[in-house]
């Protein structure tokens, strides 16, 4: 229950932080998108769906912004219902409180805290996928109970997760919102940035510390398991690159949607994934390596929800978001495709290596998210986009974990 009330708090890192288009949308039946030079034949097609379940459309020859107005004013009164002004603005919400001037509390909100919570859980998978992080008192295995090794792996995992989350993670969500400070301008103009209350300077200076912060908890924890290769710092360099490129021109991997969404999925699964891994094993199977890039498919689909709510504001900037490239009603399609797909693979492959009862114990978690997608994301994918997502974080984030104990227990001698 713990992590399923997490998870329903984590679901805002995915949204409301980046994108939008000049599509517009029925009030009730998103799934259904045209643009407003769309054909005749696309205008028949939609009246025919809101015949069919009995909605009503928008008429989209008579004043689209207004009805772009109308869609933001549904994502405002929803973000509202999560906590007070000040709690969201700590964790790097929208909408929060404008009246703080502690600086602190301010260069804390730039980091988006909200969005630390996974990538910790995350690093814990990368341990468990290894098969030596070692438990303080293990009441399963009476052979796992040596308090001290266990106390020192809980200080490495916690050191790990502060490396993953508040600088990484941190420094992606600092430099991302340098770049975007002038969509925000426009979104989102109480954030730090475009609201003048951190100046360049501060920005820059709050990047150093969390780009060579973070290097050197790696470094440490390189030393600390006594490494000679330096593969933690070497993750976390490539963590930090995939975040700059991501944001900043003249790649700006952002402008693709494909490879912006991949982008995420990796920072989000892999490399924490990587970095638990890196300081808990000692041998790098193929493994080690595919099954989390596959897994990280799953936060494509992640990543393209949020691209829903922000299609206006993407195609004005050149940004070339799923639903823009491919209209709503295929974008939710491919939703449900990279989220589901790769845990079927994932489950065919435990079963072929003959862990038969990991492989049931992923495709039962799989079975509530079709469960959701069929009742919540087909239904409507604007309106229903918090719960789908705060319903199925818990089951993949389980899926993540299943098949990382599997790896860890696997006998592959």
């Amino acid at each position: 229950m713990k992590s399923i009330l997490v998870f329903n708090t984590v679901i805002y890192i995915f949204f409301y932080e980046k994108r939008s288009d000049a599509f517009v949308v029925s009030p009730r039946l998103p799934s259904t998108v045209i643009s407003t030079t769309a054909s005749h034949s696309n205008k028949l097609s939609i009246h025919h769906l809101s015949h069919k379940f009995r909605m009503p459309i928008l008429d989209l020859s008579t004043n689209p912004s207004s009805h772009s107005d109308s869609i933001s004013a549904r994502i405002k009164s929803k973000e509202e219902t999560f906590y007070d002004g000040k709690t969201r603005q700590l964790l790097g919400l929208k909408n929060p409180s404008t009246d703080t001037v502690e600086k602190w509390k301010i260069r804390l909100q730039l980091t988006k805290p909200i969005s630390w919570i996974p990538l910790s859980l995350i690093v814990m998978c990368g341990a468990a996928a290894t098969g030596n992080y070692h438990w303080i008192w293990n009441p399963f295995d009476p052979n796992d109970r040596d308090v001290m090794l266990g106390m020192n792996d809980a200080l490495k995992g916690l050191v790990t997760m502060i490396l993953a989350g508040p600088f990484s993670e941190g420094f992606a969500q600092t430099i991302n919102d340098w770049y975007d400070k002038d969509i925000d301008a426009i979104n989102e103009p109480y954030r730090p940035i475009p609201s003048g209350a951190l100046s360049q300077s501060d920005i820059f200076a709050q990047l150093r510390f969390l780009l060579f912060g973070g290097i050197a908890l790696a470094l440490g924890l390189d030393f600390w398991t006594g490494h000679a290769s330096y593969s933690v710092t070497a993750i976390a360099l490539l963590g930090y690159l995939i975040s700059y490129i991501y944001s900043a021109p003249p790649l700006k991997l952002k402008q693709n949607g494909w490879l912006g969404d991949l982008a995420i999925g990796i920072c989000y699964i892999s490399f924490p994934w990587w970095c638990g891994m890196a300081v808990f094993g000692d041998t790098y199977r193929e493994v080690d390596w595919f099954l989390p890039l596959v897994l990280s498919i799953t936060g494509v689909g992640t990543a393209i929800m949020n691209d829903f709510k922000s299609v206006e504001g993407d195609k004005k900037f050149g940004l070339n978001s799923i639903p823009l490239m491919y209209g709503f009603d295929r974008a939710t399609y491919i939703v449900m495709a990279t989220q589901t797909l790769p845990q079927i693979g994932i489950a065919w492959y435990l079963n072929s290596i003959g862990e038969t009862s990991y492989s049931l114990a992923l495709l039962s978690l799989l079975l509530p998210q079709l469960y959701f997608q069929k009742t919540l994301l087909l239904e409507d994918p604007l309106e229903n986009d918090l719960k789908y997502v705060a319903s199925t974080s818990p089951f993949i984030f389980l899926g993540v974990m299943v098949s990382a104990l599997c790896i860890g227990n696997h006998n592959w001698i």
